[in-house]
């Protein structure tokens, strides 16, 4: 499912799309419950500090990211040729404090070029009460803007990190039902509060899909190819999981986790308890 002309170009000319319908919502409880059973079979590889790139090793999660309405609306922002670099699973528990600061997702992600995108898909309803991602339109004309480190014990972000000054008077929120998504660039200045509702609000963020001029500018990076033409030799490929939590894959989930990891606390004052 291609992204039309019009959502193409709001995207480039506000930063994001949304929102998009990928499955419906009974698909959408079908993957929930998929993990939440995952959740109870293998409890430390969802915790809150244990969030990032389950694709590389859960078959389910893996079907995510390689959804094709996903990758098609994906494609038509990068371009045909994409590998993922991650996902990030946001779960924000009933009642909880833990919120996003205002951030862009590139200024610490160590890559060369801007041509990747982060699809946000809703497991659950994300709204106003459950705390629902919110944009700053149009601040990714801006490029990079200075970020302070916070690590904020109920921030989510690895360091807390923060955009200072922000008109939250502009914010947009981003509301979806579950089966929808949106898509955002990495310059884009966006944030989520916390759950204030009675239910979990969980969404897998696959962030991002690189088109195949994008590089890294430092550390090392792990990315699974999606389609079209091969991984460059800039990065170390992991496999699509065929089977559950095998010992190969949990190997490439925690080398890839380690070497990510890295690049996001270079030059960092201090990292956060694991």
């Amino acid at each position: 499912m291609s992204l039309s002309k019009e959502q193409i170009e709001h995207y480039r000319e506000f930063g994001w799309v949304s929102p998009i319908d990928i499955m419906s919502e009974d698909e959408a409880a079908y993957y929930l419950s998929r993990l939440e059973q995952a959740e109870l079979d293998y409890p430390g590889q969802f915790s809150a500090r244990y969030r990032n790139n389950a694709h590389i090793s859960f078959p389910f999660m893996a079907e995510l990211a390689f959804n094709k309405k996903i990758v098609s609306a994906a494609a038509s922002l990068v371009g045909e040729n994409m590998s993922l670099l991650g996902t990030v699973l946001f779960a924000k528990e009933p009642k909880s404090s833990s919120y996003v600061s205002w951030h862009q997702d590139a200024t610490y992600m160590g890559l060369a070029s801007n041509n990747l995108t982060t699809g946000w898909l809703a497991l659950t309803h994300s709204n106003l009460e459950n705390g629902c991602v919110a944009v700053i339109p149009k601040t990714h004309h801006q490029g990079m803007v200075k970020h302070n480190d916070t690590f904020g014990e109920d921030n989510i972000l690895t360091r807390g990190q923060e955009v200072a000054d922000i008109d939250k008077s502009t914010a947009v929120n981003l509301i979806l039902r579950p089966g929808q998504m949106s898509f955002h660039g990495p310059w884009l200045v966006h944030g989520s509060l916390p759950n204030n509702s009675d239910s979990r609000r969980i969404g897998l963020a696959l962030q991002s899909y690189l088109g195949d001029d994008v590089k890294p500018a430092r550390g090392e990076h792990h990315v699974m190819h999606i389609q079209g033409a091969p991984v460059s030799n800039d990065f170390i490929e992991v496999p699509r999981p065929s089977e559950t939590y095998s010992e190969e894959n949990r190997l490439a989930r925690d080398k890839a986790n380690d070497a990510f990891a890295d690049v996001l606390y270079e030059g960092a004052k201090m990292k956060r308890n694991m």
